[in-house]
């Protein structure tokens, strides 16, 4: 072990802290001047809170922990601060304070003058009190737009990045296999392609800020059994290969994440955090990522307590240093004093140690946090009076008009209108009549972890800190002329029907009813949508069925308008209902999204991320099912869909012609051309999501029927048309066949363009040919699509 030295550095003159020389030289030298205390000292976190007056950060008392005493840490250094913004309510200036006055402090304390990074949840926006509310993942997944969630994601770390945070927990790559699981808000979707191009914009516009991105969770979190909160994962290899794996694989490749976060799953019994093939083998030492492996919180200690693959938490330690973890998070446990018992018997070898510290140097040093002239002072305080803390209060604002209106353009992209009957838009309804527990509902547009769901449910006496308008008050704004009366009719979750009998008499006394159902974000039990909050069904929460039931049979039109995390089964409204409109939390700016739509000054244009149920007993399932997986005479469940994946419809029409094939042929390392024509045929504009999804069907191992292999939106006039372009790579054909290997091969095959992956509009017959090739992760990812505008 590195004996512990006394170094005299004169500020500024060590070699680690010129910007100069290359980062490797730097950290090299860094790393050979620390002790071994100081070296694990990077290694850890610690969770804290920042302090309402603007003093020094104070240590969170978590139920699972230890009291942490910070100032016996300080002296050897410390590697991360956890979510100090987002563990209470706090001013953002002061909190900025808070921050800049204990890196202050950290830095003093430690011989090299290092301060810690500082990370924050960034899920559907910077997790703090008055941040922008942005809509949940799902919604991203909802808008097909990747190019608009990259610059959502590039406001979201520009605001980070001026308070002094380093590092973002976002986004969430997990792919949907079971809607019951309560995390499927936060997810992108249920299909990997999709889920991998909307996350690579994500974390391509948060590095962008200078904000690590943090993959999570790596890998197969969702796919847990029974939709279960941290549950055993049992799948196959293949599965993990082709399904969990390729949104990471992209990200890293194209994004350029410079973190990823294991899960807490185990999958055939190997925990991720203890997994070296995955953590080492695979994301290291095949696809090349050079960033940060941190821990989920508690995630190392619970291959102690819940896994039982170790028997102490110094073993957790030695397990997950072995496998590639370099960050215990969120606060020092079993890299503090337990490793260091390892150390000194030997059970853990100090390679292990300096493999780990200087990717965390490496990535401090990127961040500048290494420099001679590295200041603890974030841009929002720059220039500022910093000794009168209550002239900051309210300088910083992190919800500015800006940033609402990139939340308003998010939630209207994403709204999906399912079914219309012509109901929609509504032509200035004298009397509506909206029923439902979200209708007064201001957090409904929220997820579990938006910072009120997540931290302000704690702290009632505290102001939530930004607009959050009802339902009722955007649809009085945006029917002006239109009497709006409100009747909740039931709780989201309560099973109390004495209030359906006056939903049912202000229904029969309307023209239209507005039925506003869903879901109540929380942690743990205490929401119908969240971490922790899964479902036994799909059906909706509570009584609402019932209500909805009982709204139909008045025989008033009724608009279901649906404010929630998951997909659920919706009864008789899928056939009666006069039309059907879908959000997933759309955050702050999402009522007046709905509104809109309704009222027809928002073009819906959402598409389904997740298929919607049409019974609530058929999961897991989703669209990307074999054969067997599908309808048949030998059982009598029944798993289509009642909307299946990529569904939405808008105020217009498209048509889909002219289908030209270059050559209906091409080599198993070639690429297949395409060409059609795309046709508003409607008398209003619209954008069309074009969805190229690829059949197989015959192969080696069992393929899913169909599964997306590209995408593209498409705005158009009306009446106006353009021809599109569509080149399609052989391996986009490719999967993991009987030996494991990726491998394309030769065949015959369909390439379905669609409108979803229920309505196919062209399909063509091709083929591969010549041998089968094997690929890895340097293959081609993306079709080209190229779109000329032609005569209407």
């Amino acid at each position: 072990m590195t004996d512990n030295v006394t170094l005299d550095i004169a500020p500024g003159t060590a070699v680690w802290t010129d910007p100069t020389l290359d980062l490797a030289t730097r950290v090299d030298a860094l790393v050979a001047a620390m002790t071994l205390p100081e070296k694990v000292a990077q290694l850890y976190g610690v969770w804290v809170g920042a302090a309402a007056d603007g003093g020094e950060v104070a240590p969170y008392q978590h139920e699972m922990e230890e009291p942490v005493d910070l100032a016996t840490l300080l002296d050897v250094g410390l590697g991360q601060l956890t979510r100090p913004f987002g563990t209470a309510p706090v001013d953002p200036a002061l909190g900025a304070l808070s921050l800049l006055r204990t890196q202050q402090r950290i830095a003093a304390a430690n011989r090299f003058g290092i301060p810690a990074m500082a990370h924050e949840e960034c899920l559907a926006g910077f997790a703090a009190w008055g941040a922008t509310a942005y809509p949940v993942p799902l919604s991203w997944g909802a808008t097909f737009d990747p190019e608009l969630i990259g610059r959502m994601a590039a406001a979201i770390g520009a605001d980070l990045r001026r308070v002094g945070v380093h590092q973002g927990l976002a986004p969430v790559l997990d792919v949907v296999r079971d809607a019951r699981w309560g995390r499927v808000e936060e997810t992108i979707g249920e299909d990997p392609y999709m889920v991998g191009t909307i996350a690579t914009a994500y974390v391509r516009g948060l590095e962008s800020a200078g904000v690590v991105a943090t993959l999570k969770h790596f890998a197969g979190y969702s796919a847990s059994r029974g939709g279960r909160n941290l549950a055993p994962v049992a799948m196959g290899p293949r599965e993990r290969a082709d399904v969990i794996l390729p949104p990471f694989e992209m990200a890293v490749r194209e994004g350029g994440a410079r973190s990823v976060m294991h899960a807490y799953t185990d999958t055939d019994g190997m925990p991720s955090a203890a997994d070296e093939q995955l953590l080492t083998g695979l994301l290291r030492d095949a696809w090349g990522f050079p960033g940060t492996v941190v821990a989920d919180y508690f995630g190392i200690a619970f291959l102690h307590t819940l896994h039982g693959v170790a028997g102490s938490s110094a073993e957790a330690a030695a397990e997950a240093l072995a496998a590639g973890v370099d960050v215990e998070l969120p606060t020092v446990k079993t890299f503090g004093e337990p490793l260091r018992e390892a150390l000194a018997a030997g059970v853990v070898p100090e390679a292990l140690i300096d493999r780990a510290v200087r990717r965390v140097l490496t990535q401090k040093a990127q961040l500048g946090l290494l420099d001679a002239d590295w200041s603890p002072v974030p841009a929002a305080l720059a220039g500022a009076d910093l000794s009168d803390p209550d002239a900051l209060r309210g300088t910083v604002d992190l919800d500015p008009p800006a940033n609402r209106a990139l939340a308003r353009e998010v939630a209207e992209r994403a709204v999906v209108l399912l079914a219309n009957d012509g109901i929609l838009p509504l032509d200035r309804p004298a009397r509506i009549a909206l029923v439902g527990p979200q209708a007064e509902n201001p957090t409904a547009v929220l997820g579990c972890y938006s910072f009120p769901a997540h931290v302000g449910s704690r702290h009632p006496e505290v102001p939530v800190g930004i607009e959050l308008p009802t339902l009722a008050a955007a649809l009085r704004a945006e029917f002006a002329g239109s009497a709006v009366v409100t009747v909740p009719g039931v709780s989201v979750d309560g099973d109390d029907t004495a209030g359906v009998p006056a939903a049912v008499e202000a229904a029969r006394g309307a023209d239209v009813v507005i039925a506003a159902l869903g879901d109540r974000a929380g942690l743990f039990g205490r929401g119908t949508s969240g971490e922790g909050c899964d479902a036994e069904s799909l059906a909706l929460p509570g009584a609402q069925q019932h209500l909805l039931d009982a709204l139909l049979d008045t025989g008033t039109p009724v608009v279901v308008t649906l404010l929630a995390g998951r997909p659920y089964a919706l009864g008789r409204a899928v056939g009666e209902a006069a039309a059907i409109v879908q959000s997933f939390f759309p955050g702050e700016e999402g009522t007046p999204a709905i509104a809109g739509v309704l009222a027809g000054r928002v073009t819906p244009q959402g598409r389904l991320p997740v298929s919607v149920p049409r019974g609530p007993g058929a999961q897991p399932t989703t669209y990307l099912s074999a054969r067997l997986g599908q309808a048949s005479d030998v059982s009598n469940v029944d798993p289509t869909p009642a909307y299946g994946f990529g569904h939405g419809l808008g105020y217009t029409t498209f048509g889909w012609s002219d289908l030209v094939l270059d050559e209906p042929v091409a080599a198993t390392d070639g690429e297949l051309r395409l060409h059609f024509t795309l046709r508003n045929t409607g008398s209003r504009s619209g954008s069309e999501v074009v969805q190229v999804y690829a059949h197989d069907p015959v192969a080696s191992v069992v393929q899913p029927v169909q599964r997306l292999v590209g995408y593209l939106r498409v705005p158009l006039e009306a009446g106006a048309a353009c021809r599109i372009d569509l080149a399609v790579p052989a391996d986009l054909f490719s999967f993991t066949g009987r030996d494991g290997r990726r491998v394309v091969e030769p065949g015959e095959l369909e390439l379905r363009l669609a409108a979803s992956s229920t309505d196919h509009r062209l399909v063509a017959a091709v083929a591969l040919r010549g041998p089968a090739r094997q690929v890895d992760h340097t293959r081609r990812l993306h079709p080209r699509f190229a779109v000329t505008p032609s005569a209407g």
